[in-house]
Formats: C-alpha cells, sequence, structure tokens
C-alpha cells in the first residue's frame, strides 16, 4: 500500500496533455515551452485521428445480402532489422533470458511475408451490422514487461480490462482519445475502463519500463481487424456499395531516444523515438453475396 500511495502520489506531477498544471514547478522555463509546443501538436494529432477512426454516425442495421472483404498486408523488399531497446530496470522480472534487449515488436513480417498487427477499416460506412469485435483485444495484460496483445480494438463505450502478471510496479499511461495513468502494485487484479471517445490511444509505462509500448483504436462500427502473421484480414456482411478501405501501421524505424518525466522516480528517462505511422487507402466496391478482395503493399519507401 506504500507503493501504491508513493506511486499516486508522484503521478500527480506527470506531465498530461493539456493540462498544464501537472508540470513541476520547478520546470526550466525553456523545458515548458518544449511541453506546451508537444501538446499542442500531440492535440493536433489525436484529433485528426479521432476523426479519421471514429463514426459516431454509424447505425446498426438488418444486413441482407452482404458481402464479404478479404486480402492481405504484405511486406515488399528486405525486412529491417527488428528494433530492440535495452532493458534497463528489473531484469529478474523483464529478461529471465538475458537477452539485455527487448524488442519493441513495432513491425513483424511472417514468413510468406505478410504483416502483422495492422489495422484494416473502412472509412465511409454509415450502417451495418451491430459491433462486434474480436474478444480478445479488448484484454490488456502486461507479462515480462511486455503487453499483450500489442494493438488493442476496443469498440466505442465499451471496457478495456487490464491486468498485470509481473510481480513490479507497472503504470499503464495513456494518450488521445483516452487518457488514463493507472498504477498496477498487484498481480493479476484486473482493473477495467470504459472508452468512450473513438480515435487511437498510445499506451506506455510510466514505471521506468520504457520499452514497453502498445496502441489502442476505439472505434464505432464493427468493419475493423488486426492483420495476423500472415497479413490476412477479413470483413462480413459488409452492405453492398462502394468504400475507402484503409491500412494503417503504427510505424515501425527507431528514430532514437526522446526525454520523458517518469513520474515513479520523478525523474528525467529516455524513450524510444518511433517514425510515424503509415496509412494506405484503396477504393473497393462490394457486391452482394459476393467476395471482394484487397490487398496492400507497404514497404520502407
Amino acid at each position: 500500500m506504500a507503493i501504491y500511495q508513493q506511486l499516486t502520489s508522484a503521478t500527480s506531477r506527470t506531465v498530461h496533455v493539456g493540462n498544464l498544471d501537472s508540470v513541476p514547478q520547478s520546470a526550466h522555463p525553456r523545458c515548458m515551452r518544449r511541453v506546451v509546443s508537444k501538446s499542442f501538436f500531440l492535440i493536433i494529432f489525436f484529433a485528426a485521428t479521432a476523426v479519421a477512426f471514429g463514426q459516431s454516425q454509424y447505425k446498426v442495421i438488418t444486413v441482407t445480402d452482404g458481402g464479404t472483404i478479404s486480402g492481405t498486408v504484405n511486406w515488399s523488399g528486405s525486412a529491417p532489422h527488428a528494433p530492440t531497446f535495452p532493458i534497463t530496470k528489473d531484469p529478474q522480472i523483464c529478461d529471465p533470458d538475458s537477452t539485455k534487449t527487448r524488442d519493441l515488436e513495432r513491425l513483424i513480417v511472417g514468413p510468406q511475408g505478410g504483416v502483422a498487427n495492422t489495422i484494416v477499416y473502412l472509412k465511409n460506412i454509415t450502417s451495418g451490422k451491430a459491433l462486434e469485435l474480436p474478444e480478445q483485444r479488448r484484454h490488456l495484460n502486461q507479462k515480462q514487461c511486455r503487453y499483450i496483445p500489442h494493438i488493442l480494438l476496443v469498440p466505442q463505450n465499451a471496457t478495456l480490462s487490464m491486468m498485470s502478471s509481473d510481480a513490479t510496479l507497472h503504470t499503464i499511461h495513456m494518450d488521445g482519445a483516452a487518457t488514463f495513468n493507472l498504477p498496477f502494485p498487484f498481480t493479476d487484479r484486473v482493473i477495467a475502463r470504459a472508452m468512450s471517445t473513438p480515435g487511437l490511444v498510445h499506451l506506455r509505462c510510466n514505471g521506468g519500463h520504457v520499452w514497453m509500448n502498445a496502441e489502442m483504436m476505439v472505434v464505432s462500427h464493427p468493419y475493423y481487424a488486426v492483420t495476423d502473421e500472415s497479413g490476412s484480414f477479413e470483413f462480413s456482411d459488409v452492405p453492398p456499395g462502394t468504400y475507402q478501405i484503409a491500412a494503417w501501421h503504427e510505424g515501425w524505424n527507431l528514430l532514437g531516444k526522446e526525454h520523458a518525466y517518469d513520474a515513479l522516480t520523478a525523474r528525467t528517462v529516455e524513450r524510444p523515438l518511433f517514425s510515424e505511422p503509415k496509412t494506405l487507402e484503396k477504393s473497393v466496391t462490394v457486391s452482394g453475396n459476393q467476395i471482394s478482395t484487397v490487398n496492400f503493399v507497404i514497404s520502407n519507401r
């Protein structure tokens, strides 16, 4: 309990987007200006992604003669070296195999060239089947200092359930369409939060495990999918019509490190800095009781 109280006190000093009251009073003016500037651009970025991924006017209907959209997301060229980051805390828990580094899981290319963890979705659909998405993508575990799964997909107004299997103190800090800073001082204890706003949410650990990262999409219609290691996706019961279909990948290049404020230790830490997400779009026409195929190719170019 003392650890929990210490964390609660520490998190009151965390810099949250749009909440400058939480900046430490001793912060240097130039640091303050950087915080304000970064906060402004983060607000603009997450507002744009909320528009891109949200669809607040979606209407549930009975779909008759619905079609199917299936396809793949494939990698072109030689796959780059998977980005890693040094394990600098709790090696007995985070690094039981003594590898010294952690795969950041930003790019997973399967044996046949399929790209996993790409979010594929229909952009301009306004009506269709009820909002049902894979249950496992709305349950998050922190295990060996990893977020499992790495990509979360949560329906708007549904709950995200979170727990930690690690016997160390983690926090889940969220920025974007949801803003939470949740401590996990006890193992296997579930914490649930409702996700009321559609859009992108970035997750990281504020407990010193700086390599931990994940992405969550809060969505308002069911035509979203996360590709597996074969790069495959499929949508069923799609009303006939023409749609824009998009493939979104979080970005895989490690650009370097950035300074961040660690709420638990009250110190500056270095987090991995990633390249921008990549989005590809195509047009697809769906006919009744027919299968439409859409394939995407992504690369370093």
